[in-house]
């Protein structure tokens, strides 16, 4: 791994310590002000605002019980972006209080812009989101049948 790839991991950790700690000051850092999160299939937060608001609302729904860390990665550069593409496992607690690991082969963008590695795309969903847009349109084709 050269210095730049070990420089967006670093921002990766960075970012993933944050979001265990619901530190959404420092982990609007790493955002650039045109980034874009995918929530959920389907719903998409854009800026920093919004970014910020979804993960307030993700830590509501996990209870304040999240913790993100990284499994194998990819990074893929070329000149100034780079694709990431990262086991992410969030660990939680389910309702009944015991430990959750849910695992998501993850994509990302990232931007070097002002000397830092900025997320502009962050995609916990990877791959995933095809699976969702195929089950959302069989669903479409069955609601007008």
């Amino acid at each position: 791994m050269d210095m730049q790839q070990q420089a967006i991991r670093q921002v990766l950790e960075a970012a993933d310590r944050a979001i265990s700690a619901e530190d959404f000051d420092a982990l609007m850092a790493f955002y650039a002000e045109d980034a874009t999160l995918v929530v959920r299939p389907g719903t998409v937060a854009h800026g920093k605002a919004q970014i910020r608001k979804a993960f307030e609302a993700i830590a509501e729904h996990f209870g304040h019980h999240l913790d993100v860390r990284q499994g194998k990665i990819e990074i893929v550069q070329g000149g100034d972006t780079a694709l990431v593409i990262m086991e992410s496992l969030l660990d939680t607690r389910v309702t009944n209080g015991s430990a959750h690991t849910i695992t998501r082969r993850a994509t990302y963008v990232f931007r070097h812009e002002n000397g830092k590695w900025l997320c502009v795309v962050d995609n916990s969903y990877g791959t995933g989101l095809l699976d969702a847009a195929q089950v959302a349109g069989a669903m479409e084709e069955t609601a007008t049948v």
